[in-house]
């Protein structure tokens, strides 16, 4: 099955981009990030910013622009059977403009990434279409993932984590 992703959620005042790779078939079915009602993504965007899951998606995601938090995936398509990372075929793989993302909100000084998958793509595909400019602003931090496929760490755990990485830049 083709994967697409979907455009991000940002505005100006975004300082941090968090980054997944692709968007699971409930977010893709539902059009809206982190759809899984087991994923930890956003009962931990509750505890970080108020955006918690049962307020409506665009309150949400506004309350994330307001946090100044972005989302957004590395991978704008892939071919992938099921939702898992694992299940992506590597040279599938084709990346958003990060690039052009990055360049339109300079004020992006952290990138979070939702698992490794995440990780791993972004320095495959992004870190070569970005300027030493923006390379040298940027720290990146790997989070743990909040899909319910990686359940080796608890909720407290992957809150701390999140907390701990989110409020370096004064985010939290």
């Amino acid at each position: 099955m083709i994967a697409r992703s979907f455009a991000p959620v940002a505005d100006a005042r975004a300082r941090v981009l968090v980054l997944g790779s692709m968007p699971g078939v409930a977010s893709l079915e539902a059009q809206r990030y982190y759809a899984h009602p087991r994923n930890a993504f956003w009962p931990i965007m509750g505890e970080l910013f108020g955006a918690r899951p049962d307020l409506p998606y665009a309150v949400r995601c506004n309350r994330l622009r307001e946090a100044g938090v972005a989302l957004w995936d590395v991978l704008s398509e892939c071919r992938r059977e099921g939702s898992l990372d694992t299940s992506i075929e590597r040279d599938s793989e084709a990346v958003n403009d990060l690039a052009g993302l990055l360049t339109r909100y300079p004020r992006i000084t952290l990138v979070a990434f939702n698992g490794q998958k995440a990780e791993t793509a972004f320095r495959r595909h992004a870190v070569p279409t970005l300027d030493e400019s923006t390379q040298k602003r940027l720290s990146f931090v790997r989070l743990p993932s909040t899909s319910p496929a990686h359940a080796a760490r608890s909720f407290e755990e992957k809150l701390a984590a999140w907390r701990d990485a989110l409020s370096v830049d004064g985010i939290v």
